[in-house]
């Protein structure tokens, strides 16, 4: 059974609605930027280093949400980080948890005008026995126009900021209990058994994350830092449409895995499927990764094809997918069409996308079939929409009901 948590009734939540001075967020900083935050208010220059990382790792080793529990600093200076600064996380407006597991959060960002409630993101966290991926978000809304892609139905509204990225990550591991002293939720057997919750963190939630490079990268650097959430750069991977300029600056100062939506083999098609194709076409996207630094047969480019049922999905394509993807190191993801409301599509037939993985597999190439999480919930592979968007009761129980 889905489970749906609604939070824009707790006091908690109203509360940070209000209208109340602006402090500086430090989550989403990094070191340098938390030292001369903390110069501007008076610490001493000799104490910088230790007070920039003593806040660092109460922030992303403990978790923590309130200066005071900031137990080796003193209470005086620990009163004048809550006057100055905040730790912020994003708003919860919804929760909802797949009858797999899956749990997708509705959250609101800060707005720029007193008194407007701001926009809205989804996050998407997948448990498996061994692992636990955080899909997260870059933009609200996206400008690409994906024609398969529910988000690219919704028009960008901003940028996320470094610190908005981040806290996504944070949030969601406040909410699974994946912290030290975190305390997992009551229906804690859906989760991951190992250590950590969270092993991996993707970014292919709304947005195009080289649309937003700068912040995308401060963010990651953040993620990776070995002395604070510490994930791998093995761990996170990064998806594009095809933003051809900026991919080199991906392996070059992210070194992050590289993920591209891919979805046609002809331009015509990803004309119209993936539209920034028109100005970033498949042979300088080819190229761009046949030259990705740090590409190897260890650290491969994943392909993401979505099938849908007599577009892209002939034996013909499935040839020519081995063909163009010759000497790049590569994985290539089969994603079932996720259906939405309206959508022109359909998912092909299972015995199409088993033809199809077949010839790719045979070629050599890891072609597993991504099986589709939170269907039930919307929180699936192309379904993400900010609930200002929303659709009606009626059309979601009714795509419900054709997913079952």
């Amino acid at each position: 059974m889905t489970t749906l948590i609604d939070f824009k009734d707790q006091p908690a939540f109203k509360a940070q609605n209000g209208c109340e001075q602006a402090k500086l967020d430090l989550v989403g900083m990094d070191k340098p930027a938390i030292k001369a935050a903390l110069s501007t208010i008076g610490v001493a220059e000799k104490q910088l280093n230790m007070r920039a990382n003593q806040i660092w790792q109460w922030i992303y080793v403990k978790g923590i949400t309130d200066f005071d529990k900031m137990t080796n600093v003193s209470k005086e200076l620990r009163v004048k980080f809550s006057e100055y600064f905040t730790i912020n996380r994003p708003e919860i407006v919804e929760e909802q948890i797949s009858v797999d597991g899956t749990r997708k959060w509705l959250l609101r960002l800060p707005s720029d005008i007193a008194g407007i409630a701001g926009p809205e993101i989804e996050t998407v966290y997948i448990p498996e026995t061994d692992r636990g991926t955080l899909c997260i978000s870059s933009q609200v809304g996206c400008t690409l126009t994906c024609t398969f892609c529910h988000t690219g139905t919704q028009r960008l509204v901003r940028n996320l900021t470094a610190s908005e990225i981040v806290g996504q990550i944070l949030l969601a591991r406040d909410r699974i209990g994946d912290w030290p002293e975190g305390t997992r939720p009551n229906d804690a057997h859906l989760l991951p058994s190992g250590e950590r919750m969270i092993t991996n963190v993707v970014l292919m939630g709304m947005g195009e994350p080289l649309y937003n490079y700068d912040n995308v990268r401060d963010a990651m650097h953040i993620v990776t830092d070995g002395d604070g959430i510490a994930l791998s750069k093995r761990r996170v991977t990064l998806s594009t449409s095809g933003v051809v300029p900026m991919i080199e600056n991906v392996g070059a100062e992210m070194g992050v895995n590289l993920a591209i939506s891919l979805h046609a083999v002809r331009d015509d098609l990803r004309d119209i499927l993936v539209p920034i194709n028109k100005k970033f076409p498949i042979s300088e996207l080819m190229e761009a990764c046949r030259t990705y630094p740090g590409l190897s047969n260890a650290r491969r480019i994943t392909w993401e094809y979505v099938m849908l049922k007599g577009v892209n999905d002939s034996l013909a394509e499935a040839r020519e997918l081995v063909r163009m993807l010759k000497g790049i190191p590569s994985k290539i993801n089969l994603i079932p069409f996720n259906p939405w409301p309206n959508s022109p599509y359909e998912c092909s037939d299972w015995e199409q996308i088993e033809k199809f993985a077949d010839i790719v597999n045979k070629a050599g190439y890891a072609s597993p079939v991504r099986t589709p999480r939170g269907r039930d919930i919307f929180a699936a592979c192309g379904q993400l929409k900010s609930a200002s968007q929303r659709m009606k009761k009626s059309e979601r129980d009714k795509l419900l009901e054709a997913n079952h």
